[in-house]
């Protein structure tokens, strides 16, 4: 029986299973899955945690930016670490692998290093982000840019709907807010970093395949758009006469939709409001959202443009003003060559194809690639369905995610040792 039998026959899957019931035991609102950054949810999450990462043979500490941090020496104390993580904080009503699935299958595979007093020439590092959601704060990656040292401490000033600052919610945390540079990792200091994360998509469902590597992390560009025309009566103003807003936001939803089918976009128009929303009133004003995303910069920026051009296009035609505000931008991050190599060998090292393949969602590893080079894999989960009480997943492919996850860092090994 080879190694890699062996670990699968530890039942990886089975454990991280009962860990992630656990984790979504622990929420803010009873009968749904609900952890926001500096609660006390987020404390108990940490404390559960640090616990398995103590039983894993880690050193655990919580850092100045709330994240749960475990430490497995190599095979001196203090090499530069291989991070593992993900994040613990939720969406509002989420399901229970999001996020969670990195952190556990990073501490099941330490776990089995531990248990065979196995020690690689780097030290692995497991952390679980106190913050990627943004649900308290409405910013995202709080954690990981903490670590990543591009943590904006104008946020600290940012209030709750509680009314309750970032600054106040660290110190009733017990954290001096002051002190969240401390939590910033040197470059020199880190080997990479990996991430393992449910898909969130159905490419990997479809093809039948439990794993992928991911290539790139789409860039992103949000639009918030308004539409200003004249309300009037739904009976008396003729057709010719009209200013519409409504009936110009659909004409340009539209235009979203087929834009984005062009090249490997995305685009949503997910929010959309219309004023005054009567039924025998024609819309005056109308406002909506503009999501668009690529994994590569060029095309997504021309086609938000174009959105842009279209809309004030559509605007004048149809007699409307049109006002355009960029509320988000952040650029692709693609993943490290040498990282999605060594993921892809570990793939096919535990039995499968890889199948190589870009992600739409942002992820904490979007952060650490300031600092360290990043590398991702992905898991399958049923129909695509995330953020959403039905995600869901199989025991037989976080069993597998785990080993593929042992299997690269053997081959990460050997990565350093062949340029060493």
């Amino acid at each position: 029986m080879t190694r890699v039998e062996q670990l699968h026959n530890r039942g990886f899957g089975e454990e991280i299973f009962a860990r992630a019931d656990a984790l979504a035991a622990i929420s803010e609102l009873p009968g749904m899955i609900t952890r926001r950054f500096l609660t006390a949810e987020h404390s108990r999450v940490n404390r559960l945690v640090g616990d398995w990462m103590r039983g894993a043979g880690m050193h655990v500490h919580v850092d100045a930016a709330a994240n749960v941090v475990g430490r497995y020496e190599g095979v001196t104390p203090g090499l530069p670490a291989l991070i593992i993580g993900s994040h613990l904080d939720t969406v509002a009503d989420a399901g229970k692998y999001d996020g969670t699935l990195g952190v556990l299958t990073g501490i099941s595979a330490v776990a089995a290093l531990h248990t065979r007093h196995e020690r690689l020439p780097f030290a692995i590092e497991v952390i679980g982000f106190g913050d990627e959601e943004g649900l308290r704060y409405r910013s995202t990656f709080l954690g990981s840019c903490a670590v990543a040292g591009t943590f904006d401490m104008a946020l600290l000033e940012r209030r709750d709907a509680d009314g309750i600052s970032m600054r106040e919610a660290f110190e009733a945390f017990g954290l001096a807010p002051e002190k969240i540079g401390e939590a910033t990792r040197k470059r020199g200091d880190l080997v990479g970093y990996v991430e393992v994360h449910i898909e969130q998509g159905p490419v990997l469902e479809n093809e039948a395949l439990p794993v992928g590597v991911v290539t790139s992390i789409a860039g992103a560009t949000r639009l918030d758009v308004n539409l200003r025309g004249t309300a009037g009566h739904a009976g008396t103003v003729p057709m010719r006469h009209r200013q519409d807003a409504l009936a110009g936001a659909a004409e340009l939803v539209r235009f979203v939709e087929t834009r984005c089918t062009k090249g490997d976009l995305v685009g949503t128009v997910g929010q959309l409001t219309v004023q005054p929303g009567a039924v025998n009133v024609i819309p005056g004003e109308v406002e909506f959202t503009v999501d668009v995303r690529a994994p590569d910069d060029a095309p997504r920026e021309t086609a938000v443009e174009d959105i842009m051009q279209r809309i004030r296009e559509v605007a004048a035609c149809r007699n409307l003003t049109a006002g355009i505000t960029k509320t988000y931008e952040t650029a692709s991050c693609p993943c490290s060559a040498n990282m999605s190599l060594g993921i892809a060998d570990a793939v096919s090292e535990v039995g499968f194809a890889p199948r190589y393949l870009p992600s739409g969602a942002g992820h904490d590893a979007m952060a650490m690639a300031d600092i360290t080079d990043v590398g991702m894999l992905f898991v399958r989960c049923a129909g695509g369905v995330s953020h959403n009480p039905e995600e869901a997943m199989t025991m037989e492919d976080a069993d597998i995610a785990t080993r593929v996850l042992l299997a690269f860092l053997r081959r990460h090994l050997q990565q350093l040792e062949d340029t060493g």
